[in-house]
This record gives C-alpha cells, structure tokens and sequence, in this order.
C-alpha cells in the first residue's frame, strides 16, 4: 500500500495567491481602488464598491501587498502598490484626518477613528521601509497631533465622596466618527456600539510609530487612550474578558502589550496577556478564532481571518515581552487555519462575463480573481457562503501581514547565530532550511557561514530528539526550548529528528466537537468534514473536493441590499 504524502506549509504560494486577488481584485477605472463587497454565492457571482474600499481598505491592502511583495522579492504588484499610496495620500482634511473621495455609492463624508488604525498602521510601514519618507511623516505626524486634540482628556474623578485628580492620562474621543463637512455631530454614528474599543484599535499602531521615531505625542495619546481602555471604560474585567469584536479586543492587546514592554510597564503586559488569552480560551489550538465574544451563541459564531492575524500578531508581541510558550500558537495559527482561510480554487463561483460593469459593480472573471483571497465567515472545517462576507475585503488586507510575520520569524540570523523557530522551507543569505513536516520529522539546517544554529524545541517533538551533522550522530546544548549546535562549519548539514506519528485530537470549537489529525504542527485533516468549501484537504495528490457552479445564471438573492446597508 503506497504511502500517504501530505502538502506541506507553503507560505510563499499563498503569498503568490494573495497577490493575484490584491491585483485583480480592483477597479481600473477608480486608479485601482479596491472592492470590499464579493458575492461569490450570487449566481452571477458579482463585486461591488462601497465606502469603506476608499478608507480602510486602501491602508490594508497597502500593507498586504507591500508583505506579499516583500516576502516573494519580485517586481509583480508594483503598479498596483503604488495605487494603494497614491489614494492614501488623498482626501486629508481637518485635524490631519483622512477622509474619502466623494465616490457615486459613499453618502455621509467622515473620518472614523477606527478606520485611522489602519491609515497610520499603513504610514508606518512606509516609515519602517523608508525613514526619509517625508510625505508619510508628515502624514503621521498630523494625523497624530489631529487626534491628540480631538480627544476628551479625564482629569478629575467627581465623586459623591468629593473630587479626585486623575494620576495619569485618560483620553477618549466623544464619538466614532467626525464628519468632513460639520465635525463632531453626535447625531451621527457607525451603529457598530463598542465606541471605546472600536476607537481604541489605534492604540497599536500609535505605539509602533513611538518604537519608529520615537514621537512623544504619539506615546502620550497611546498611554491616555490605554489607561481608557483597561481602566474608566470598563470594557474588560478584572480576567481580561470582554463582550464583543475580537478582532478590535486582541489587536487592542498587542498594543498593550507593545506600550508595556517599551515604557517598562508590567500592567500594560498583564493586561494584553490577559485578553490574548481570553480569546485563545474560546479558539481552537489550530487556529480557528471567534469574530466575537459572547455577542452570539458561539454555534452561530464565524472566524473572520482578521482576528487570527490579530492572535498572530499578539503572539509575536507577547514573545517579545519573554512569553516564549506562544511560539507554539504562532506556528500553529499560521501554517492551519490562516492559510486553510485562503480561496485556492473558484470553481464553485458561478460567472457571466456578458454582463458589463456598472459604476460601483463587476461580474467580470470573478472565479479567477477571487483566487487568493481569505474568508472572513469559515467554520473550523469549512468555508461558509451563507454569510455575505463569506469572502471579505478586510481580511484580504489583515491575512498577508499574520503570514509575513510568520515567514520573518520563522528563521532569523542575529550575531553569529541562525535560528530556526518554525518549521518551514527557506532560504536566507546566511543559510537554508529544509523541513519534513508534515511526512517527516525532521529539520535541517545548511549554513551559509561558520556559525551557531539554533532550533526551537516545541512540545509535539516529544523527547526523542536526536541530532545529526552530516548524517552522523551529533550533540547539541539545551538553552531554554532551543537546541543549539556550535560552531557549524559552512556547508555542513545539521539535522534535529524525532519520531513522527499521526496524532488524533478531540477539541471543541464554534460549540462543536471535531477530531483533528495533527503530524507534527500540522493539521492533516479534520473530522467531520465541512461543505461547501471543505478545509484541511491535505492529502497530496488527490483531487479537491469543491462545489462547481451552476451554467445557468439567474438573479441572485440576499446580497442585493448588502451595499445599502453598508453606505454611511
């Protein structure tokens, strides 16, 4: 009987994925402006423009492409990158605010604080790739300052008991968005709720422009709009638990958690650690994570993939604050349900290219340019397409970042020792590594240069570790959960094997019991099985199992109100 071989992680094809959705997900005529809104369970299958394609998605997909572009090295997206810019650099307004073009399906202009989260996030990166970035400083630095005066800053608690300074600063703003045309009109609102926490998504990116330049108004707004949040807001309890959106609640603890380690401040830390862990309570060990908390039964709940990037990124700052036990979510996170979120195949997606595109809307080749983008509405098994965001704009601008920090972390040199934290096939200037996984376990590590390797031991390698150097039996150090070899002569081959047998793990996610068939970190398949776009179908070799679409397009049903709804 011949022997199952299974798909290994592959983060640089699903890089190559993402970069076709990012670049033929948008509309020419609008100077490559993105679409949000995908009906991909329409019949036609059809894209459509609302407002949010101008303002947040514009800063995403900005960092999507730039860490797709980067992580795969070649020339392809460049046009299109410089698209994204070029629309983030309009529209800015009062306040350093940036606001939207008056487009036919966008009504009421404003500026939300939520979506300034990812318009600085997004000028930070062009920061962290060009520090003489005069354009984006200057964005930043107003955008900044534009904040730090809109906000309301407490400072004296009046109580029954008398009246109390405030030690520290605590900063909100009176409201989710500030019009363009009339500024602050509390008869206007985002219905979304959650002011504190929606408002609050900046606090990560503020404390990642304090880490850039060092702007002290940038820290302050950080702190005040921190101190908010764990504090007067009373948005979490005293457990880190919390009542709503994920994805604002855990990239919210990542800031925390960022502020804490660069102020020295051990509250922050607690605080972040304390709400990653909430939600890693309520998600799966491979990766499958709630969009909310406590808002629905968790059986109706779905994983928008923007809030495993969140678990992602949160992991990475809680190592970096010496947390060195979330390596084990950081590899595990990335190589199984982010990248099962991704659309591989558009077979299922029906099409009728006879169809010409209106202003806001396309039928064009949607199964085609689909490929590569990532649900935000996927059961642990499946991709559902009974939700209108079965497949999401947002989450096509979050997901490439979570994998560009899983690549980047995965090997790293640093004073003459290469490290190798999660297993994956890679290739940098100071050596190669190879992996087994999931058929196989086994590392290796060729090194271009004399010099220490190091692999990070993990929990589902067991104690059967066994090191070799060119083939032949070799010792290595123990320092902490890091196997190291000294002084490896170039050109050698240093290997870390262990047994590797099929393990079956029962765990319950969205309410439900599954069997997952781990190897290694990987997750080989998951029982039951989930329809229509059925996950964890590893297997090399063996045809897909996915729905095919209908010949016969008729008048969708469902979807048709959606951008209505969406206009604000």
């Amino acid at each position: 009987m011949a022997k199952v071989l299974y798909e290994k992680f592959q983060p640089l094809e699903n890089a190559r994925l993402a970069l076709n959705y990012l670049t033929s997900m948008v509309d020419e005529r609008y100077d490559s402006l993105p679409f949000w809104l995908i009906a991909a369970h329409e019949n036609p299958a059809f894209a459509r423009h609302c407002r949010v394609d101008d303002a947040e998605l514009v800063a995403s997909w900005y960092e999507a492409i730039v860490a797709v572009r980067q992580m795969l090295g070649g020339p392809e997206g460049k046009d299109v990158e410089d698209a994204f810019r070029r629309h983030i650099m309009k529209s800015w307004g009062e306040h350093g605010l940036r606001f939207h073009e008056d487009y036919p399906w966008s009504k009421t202009n404003h500026s939300s604080f939520h979506e300034m989260a990812y318009i600085l996030s997004a000028l930070n990166r062009m920061i962290a790739n060009d520090p003489a970035d005069a354009e984006a400083e200057r964005r930043a630095s107003e955008l900044v300052r534009g904040m730090r005066k809109l906000v309301i800053e407490r400072k004296v608690r009046t109580f029954w008991s008398g009246d109390f300074p405030e030690s520290n600063p605590i900063y909100e703003f009176p409201n989710d968005v500030y019009l363009r045309d009339r500024g602050w009109d509390l008869t206007c609102h985002t219905g979304r709720g959650e002011q504190s926490i929606r408002n609050g998504m900046m606090l990560h990116a503020l404390v990642v422009r304090y880490d850039l330049t060092g702007d002290e108004t940038s820290l302050d707004l950080a702190k005040g709009t921190a101190n908010f949040l764990i504090g007067v807001s009373r948005y979490f309890n005293w457990k880190g638990e919390f009542f709503g959106h994920v994805h604002s609640a855990v990239w919210v603890a990542s800031g925390l958690v960022r502020l804490g380690r660069l102020t020295k401040n051990d509250g922050y830390i607690r605080r972040g650690k304390q709400i990653y862990d909430y939600v890693r309570s309520m998600s799966s060990s491979f990766g499958w994570v709630p969009e909310y908390a406590q808002w629905h039964p968790m059986t109706e709940e779905h994983c928008e993939t923007c809030c495993i990037k969140d678990m992602i990124e949160c992991a990475k700052e809680l190592i970096d604050a010496g947390f060195e036990e979330y390596w084990v979510d950081l590899t595990r996170f990335g190589r199984n349900q982010l990248v099962e979120n991704q659309v591989k195949d558009g077979r299922f997606v029906s099409v009728d290219n006879s169809i010409p595109d209106t202003t806001d809307t396309t039928w064009r080749d949607i199964d085609k340019r689909i490929v590569g983008g990532w649900s935000g509405g996927a059961e642990p098994n499946s991709i559902s397409l009974k939700r209108f965001r079965s497949i999401a704009g947002c989450c096509v601008g979050t997901a490439p970042q979570a994998l560009q920090i899983v690549w980047d972390r995965a090997v790293q040199y640093r004073r003459g020792r290469l490290t190798v934290n999660i297993p994956v096939d890679k290739t940098i200037p100071q050596g190669q590594v190879r992996m087994g996984y999931p058929n196989e376990g086994f590392l290796s590590v060729t090194p271009a240069r004399k010099c220490d390797v190091a692999i990070r031991v993990q929990p589902w390698m067991g104690r059967r570790l066994e090191g070799r150097c060119n083939g032949r039996k070799k010792a290595f150090a123990r320092e902490g959960d890091l196997a190291v070899f000294q002084a490896v002569p170039v050109g050698a081959t240093i290997e870390l094997r262990h047994p590797l047998a099929t393990k079956r793990v029962a765990e319950t996610a969205r309410g439900r019991s599954f069997t997952a068939l781990y190897r290694g970190p990987d997750v080989v398949d998951l029982l039951p099985h989930g329809t229509p776009l059925r996950l964890y179908q590893r297997v090399r070799g063996r045809k897909k199992v996915y729905p095919r679409a209908s010949r016969r397009p008729t008048a969708g049903v469902g979807f048709a109100a959606v951008p209505t709804q969406q206009k604000a």
